[in-house]
């Protein structure tokens, strides 16, 4: 059925026996402003070998399939490919698609190169009513590689091609009951009030009003006096946010872990939580530092073998 509300018109039909990896009924590549999506996170059992047809530039599955049975880097292909030259996306994903090694690493570099990855926003637990576990926010924004000029306002004055800001919002919520959290307006304003200053866009405090702007200037506040509502502008706060060029998201092995480049407050002591996820971390860049060695360790027995017979 077609639908209009407010002036925005969309195309809404039954999926019925429709699976998204293998069907596109909306011809999507290359054809959308916007993309907001909330996928199941880690499916597995994908048929790939119905995929290859979709593979390549152009198409819906641009960087390649996912060796792993896992489908994460297959949606986050499916949105980009589906934005035009200026379309934006943003959705909800598993943490591990941030930090994912081999082939899911080899992806995530290709999309980064692409400079089409534009805000990463760490999200604590219990934020769905369904799911206690953290995820992240993705942004995605094709425009950006248009932004490839120097910016004396940015920290280093790189470009806002070369540079992706994360963003630690594990803290930032508002208790709902003990076993939910939420955000309110004035804290979901601040956060989307970083982005507009990493952007260069003015602050817009309509959702949050002054509570959303008063924050805003206690934190960003260029003036001395951080009482007046003066001039506010971008600049990394440990702990909070940090605009990091491609250079050192590569040094991080290509990962979109907000948690490896904010840091944590002066003062502020390292939380059980966040002592989880540098533990989950490590011991990932430890299995597969494991793989790697017991590949190298048969490839090395295979040649031992060869050279013997």
């Amino acid at each position: 059925m077609n639908l209009a509300i407010h002036g925005l018109e969309g195309d809404i039909r039954h999926g019925g026996h429709i699976n998204s990896y293998y069907d596109d009924p909306h011809e999507a590549v290359g054809k959308f402003d916007f993309v907001l999506a909330n996928p199941p996170f880690n499916v597995n059992a994908v048929d790939k070998d119905r995929l290859a047809s979709d593979i390549g530039a152009g198409r819906r599955f641009p960087f390649g399939v996912p060796r792993t049975d896992n489908a994460n880097m297959l949606w986050i292909q499916l949105f980009y490919s589906s934005l035009n030259d200026k379309g934006r996306a943003g959705f909800v994903m598993a943490n591990s698609a941030s930090d994912a090694r081999s082939s899911e690493q080899e992806i995530r570099k290709q999309l980064i190169e692409a400079r089409a990855v534009d805000v990463m926003v760490a999200v604590g637990p219990n934020m769905f009513y369904t799911v206690t576990l953290p995820c992240t926010l993705w942004f995605l924004d094709k425009g950006k590689a248009n932004h490839s000029s120097p910016d004396k306002g940015r920290p280093g004055g790189v470009s806002r091609a070369d540079t992706i800001l994360f963003i630690d919002a594990r803290h930032i919520y508002r208790q709902i009951d003990r076993a939910h959290r939420d955000w309110s307006d004035a804290q979901i304003g601040f956060i989307a009030n970083i982005v507009r200053l990493y952007r260069g866009e003015a602050p817009d405090y309509t959702l949050g009003g002054e509570e959303a702007k008063a924050k805003l200037v206690e934190v960003f506040s260029s003036s001395p006096d951080k009482g007046r509502l003066g001039g506010v502008s971008y600049r990394d706060i440990p702990g909070l946010c940090k605009a990091a060029t491609l250079a050192e998201i590569e040094a991080q092995g290509w990962s979109l872990n907000p948690g490896r480049y904010v840091g944590v407050a002066p003062g502020e002591a390292v939380s059980d939580e966040d002592f989880k996820a540098n533990l989950e971390t490590l011991n990932e860049e430890l299995e597969g530092l494991n793989s790697e060695a017991l590949e190298l360790q048969t490839r090395i027995a295979q040649n031992v073998a060869s050279l013997l017979t």
